[in-house]
């Protein structure tokens, strides 16, 4: 891996937000798994930086429930806490169907709605492929419809459940056949809260996000014995 250099000009708080990053990033990726230690030390070196920033970084991440550390035997990768992650979908569920309402009750579409038309409204032929792309853009598709509905609050809110459940629902779109489904589900969705269905969009949205809430979880745990693996073989 290229290490997280810097000029030593550079100020500390950039260093650390890189470290954290790429940090961050390994973990969606799983290539660090439940139950893995390490030390600061050996991420220094790895990385090629100074303690400081790798610390930094380190306990933001414990923060956001990634990580944890013991005064004995240093850091590790906390078990995913299934239980929890239910409960931030629930949440989510609901923050999105309050959404649905407030949008369903007004007179005009908000011009957010546009852009999504113009993603999910495509022919066939026209849909991504890529799991990360979609994986972005789903992200987008729910949060837009948060924030077009007019509540800072609830987006606010809406977004650091996002944040919170990003290292797993990013795998609901490894699969062609997730893909597909969600191209549809958002299409029937969408299609709802224009014609202002309210019932029909709250009820298709609400079986969208549980129905992803079950594959990802099938996923996940389908990802961490792969994952495991790789690093007993390697």
């Amino acid at each position: 891996m290229t290490a997280v250099s810097a000029p030593t000009d550079r100020p500390r708080t950039n260093l650390a937000e890189q470290v954290y990053t790429t940090l961050k990033a390994e973990l969606h990726d799983f290539r660090w798994v439940p139950g893995d230690r390490f030390s600061e030390g050996e991420l220094g070196t790895r990385l090629g930086v100074s303690r400081t920033p790798v610390r930094e970084a380190l306990f933001r991440l414990r923060n956001e429930g990634f990580l944890d550390v013991e005064s004995k035997s240093g850091w590790y990768v906390r078990p995913i806490d299934f239980g929890r992650l239910d409960q931030l979908y629930d949440l989510r569920i609901v923050l999105e169907l309050a959404s649905i309402d407030r949008l369903v009750a007004r007179r005009d579409d908000p011009p957010a709605l546009d852009a999504l038309k113009a993603i999910w409204l495509v022919p066939a032929a026209e849909r991504l492929d890529d799991a990360r792309a979609v994986g972005a853009l789903d992200e987008a598709f729910h949060a837009t419809l948060v924030v077009a509905a007019g509540n800072a609050e609830i987006a606010r809110v809406h977004q650091d459940v996002t944040d919170r459940i990003r290292i797993v629902r990013r795998l609901d779109f490894t699969r062609p056949d997730r893909i597909e489904a969600t191209y549809a589900e958002h299409a029937k969705v969408l299609r709802a809260v224009i014609q202002r269905k309210g019932d029909p969009a709250r009820l298709m949205l609400k079986s969208h996000i549980e129905q992803s809430k079950t594959e990802v979880r099938k996923i996940t745990l389908h990802t961490l014995h792969e994952a495991r693996l790789r690093g007993h073989s390697g």
